[in-house]
């Protein structure tokens, strides 16, 4: 595994999705109910994985010291309060555009021309920096508290 099990109990699907609707219905213009919907759907596969390994990535990044159950202790600590409340909005840029597409591609509201431009190798590059953007948000996220 690509992360510790333990990160993946502590934010949960919901807590992600919860972190991730502002900017999401943001960047879609649609209302925030909308948006927690397709979130739920498009990281219910492999992308779901995926988003862990990013934001545990970022996460050791961020430490000064990488001790694995310091660093799940600060999430739990985030978390504990109010695990469900929702992240903040981010402006996006190319990287989290590339990442909402791949969203968008995996519940299938994106068209057959944008999976084309996303199997294309500068598409599967900015996939892999999207994925990295959303991680960092996340580890940011999931690290706030005490």
């Amino acid at each position: 595994m690509r992360y510790p099990p333990r990160l993946g109990h502590l934010a949960t699907r919901p807590v992600v999705v919860n972190r991730l609707v502002p900017t999401y219905a943001q960047a879609h213009q649609i209302d925030e109910q909308e948006a927690g919907q397709r979130l739920s759907r498009a990281i219910a596969g492999h992308v779901w994985e995926d988003l862990l390994a990013a934001t545990w990535t970022a996460i050791q990044a961020k430490a000064k010291r990488p001790d694995e159950e310091k660093l799940l202790e600060k999430v739990a600590n985030t978390l504990q309060e109010r695990p469900l409340r929702y992240g903040k909005a981010v402006e996006t840029n190319p990287a989290w555009s590339a990442f909402m597409m791949m969203l968008d591609l995996e519940i299938g509201t994106a068209g057959d021309a944008a999976r084309r431009v996303m199997e294309t190798e500068q598409g599967r590059k900015m996939l892999g920096a999207g994925l990295e953007e959303a991680g960092k948000f996340l580890a940011t996220e999931l690290t706030k508290g005490k």
